[in-house]
């Protein structure tokens, strides 16, 4: 069973930065697949980005390429997701997920995931 708890949301205008943590129980956690996926309001859960742990390769959703980066730290057993350049589009409640198993696929869909975070809001003003 892994626990994941998600933190760094808030408010910022169009054009700032925020940094999302995820942080993991369990001492498998550098073989785990993360994610990061978000939820507007009245929206589907959408892919952001995700992060092997077989060799920390990264994919992004292309609304967010050039603007985001996810990156983890195993020793600390928690995940990052940097949001450069916001935009009021980025609002959504942010959520960690993780996928056991070793493997050199990029899953960006959400029923592929085992676990979830409880998420945490960002919003982004004009």
């Amino acid at each position: 069973q892994v626990q994941l708890v998600e933190s760094g949301g808030g408010l910022v205008q169009a054009g700032g930065s925020l940094r999302l943590s995820c942080a993991a129980s369990g001492r498998t956690f550098s073989i785990y697949t993360m994610g990061w996926f978000r939820q507007a309001p009245g929206k589907e859960r959408e892919f952001v980005a995700t992060i092997r742990g077989t060799d920390s390769g990264t994919t992004y959703a292309d609304s967010v390429k050039g603007r985001f980066a996810i990156s983890r730290d195993n020793a600390k057993y928690t995940v990052y997701l940097q949001m450069n350049s916001l935009k009021p589009e980025d609002t959504a409640v942010y959520y960690c997920a993780a996928k056991g198993g070793l493997t050199f696929a990029y899953y960006t869909r959400d029923y592929e995931y085992d676990y979830w975070g409880q998420g945490t809001q960002v919003t982004v003003s004009s």
